[in-house]
């Protein structure tokens, strides 16, 4: 019996990296990162997108995904790349994604990707901890004593057993927010997280806040991330990581390409790597 022969799309090289900013909303904050990749791989399908695949004895299709939020986490911040072997209109790609992936996996916007490394650029992430039934004014007290401590411990049970870490020295900027939250009567919490290693997430924030003060709660807390992306650390801002990529394809668009490609590559081998 002759080997099965491998589809076009996997025999040929890529020519385009598109890099796609997407949102988990609603009940679908549920899903986990490997669900989302088998959906995310359908909607390659029934998209029709011509993605590249690795070589070897099993291929599998070039995308790859950046600083995933943990399951039950809302985002509207979720980051990946993918490899096709043809170039494509990154708004289509945007619209075919978007229409082929179930309501509450949106995508929000398709670039097509410049120099350096997308990962490197995600440096921290801004959240939003919303805590039913709290009162704002005993979060607010509650913060300032979280922000008082040089370092707090708190445990998660990990892959490899229980750990224990601060997750003090992660927090940029703490704050209670003053607009409504996305549940009524609540306390919002606004954190700014610095990614490192070991990882600490927004819950394990929360967890250090009840660790140092008395904060009663009616429900589970709602965790969103509002964004991810190079971090300005004077000011605790986090950036827009897709800009480089708007700005080098406007400047290739202006005839502008060859300047403006070399400085945003400088820029990249700069920036510190995230693990």
């Amino acid at each position: 019996m002759p080997p099965v022969q491998a589809p076009p799309s996997q025999q040929l090289p890529a020519v385009q990296k598109l890099r796609v900013r997407f949102a988990k909303r609603g009940r679908l904050r549920f899903t986990s990162h490997r669900d989302f990749q088998r959906a995310f791989e359908r909607a390659v399908r029934r998209a029709e997108l011509p993605v590249a695949f690795s070589h070897g004895f099993s291929p599998h299709p070039k995308i790859s995904y950046a600083g995933a939020a943990p399951t039950g986490a809302a985002s509207e911040a979720e980051y990946l790349e993918i490899s096709l072997t043809h170039e494509r209109d990154a708004e289509q790609v945007r619209a075919a994604l978007d229409e082929a992936l179930p309501p509450g996996l949106d995508v929000l916007e398709v670039v097509v990707a410049g120099p350096g490394a997308l990962a490197e650029r995600l440096e921290a992430s801004e959240w939003q901890i919303a805590l039913p039934g709290a009162d704002p004014e005993a979060a607010a007290t509650a913060v300032r004593t979280f922000l008082e401590r040089d370092e707090i411990l708190v445990e998660r049970m990990t892959k490899r057993g229980l750990r224990s870490f601060d997750c003090r020295a992660a927090v940029l900027r703490l704050t209670v927010a003053s607009e409504p939250g996305p549940v009524a009567a609540c306390a919002i919490l606004q954190v700014v997280l610095r990614h490192g290693t070991p990882a600490v997430r927004p819950d394990d924030v929360l967890a250090g806040v009840l660790e140092v003060a008395t904060l009663p709660v009616t429900g589970p807390a709602l965790l969103t991330r509002l964004a991810q992306g190079p971090l300005t650390t004077d000011t605790g801002t986090v950036e827009d990581p897709l800009a480089r990529d708007r700005d080098a394809n406007q400047a290739t668009a202006t005839g502008q390409a060859g300047p403006r490609q070399t400085h945003t590559a400088e820029g990249d081998a700069a920036a510190p790597s995230v693990p």
